[in-house]
């Protein structure tokens, strides 16, 4: 299991490499194409997503930006969600991501237990042009409870349950 077994301390948090770890782990049983970046373009209630022409620039880009204040790591984590790198489990895997980032810098991460699903999901559609209501949601629930395997599993349940999968519990998925 990623948590338990500590591999998930060997993924340098903010980088491609990382995310992409995050992703291939979570979904090595489900999906051929985990850990890869997509090859085609994707869009999500009308939002388009950085088109795959211009993909891996994108994400050189977004590895370079600052990552030291929760400002940046929560604009860091945005501009990934708008680039998507994969063909699914974005929101899953960067999520992760994004805790690994505020572990590394700040000494805490978020209890998405504390995040109702749909002001999450409605500050996520408004981060591109507005990444306000994504922070205050997110500054509100950290934690320093860093090292805690509730937090971490219970996050990942919250997470497969933003994304429409809630008929079963992540214990008996890792």
């Amino acid at each position: 299991m990623l948590f338990d077994s500590g591999k998930i301390d060997t993924i340098k948090p903010g980088t491609v490499t990382g995310l992409k770890q995050i992703h291939k782990y979570l979904f090595k049983d489900s999906h051929d194409f985990a850990g890869k970046i997509r090859d085609v373009n994707l869009s999500k209630d009308n939002f388009r997503f950085a088109p795959v022409l211009y993909l891996i620039q994108s994400l050189k880009q977004i590895e370079k930006m600052p990552q030291s204040t929760f400002d940046e790591i929560v604009e860091k984590y945005v501009e990934m969600n708008i680039a998507h790198p994969f063909r699914e489990g974005n929101g899953r895997a960067t999520r992760i991501w994004l805790d690994l980032i505020l572990k590394k810098e700040l000494n805490q991460v978020v209890d998405w237990n504390q995040i109702d699903k749909d002001d999450y999901l409605s500050s996520m559609k408004l981060s591109p042009v507005n990444d306000r209501a994504i922070k205050s949601l997110l500054k509100q629930a950290l934690t320093p409870q860093i090292h805690d395997r509730d937090v971490f599993m219970k996050g990942i349940d919250v997470s497969y349950y933003y994304e429409g999968y809630d008929a079963y519990n992540i214990h008996d998925l890792l």
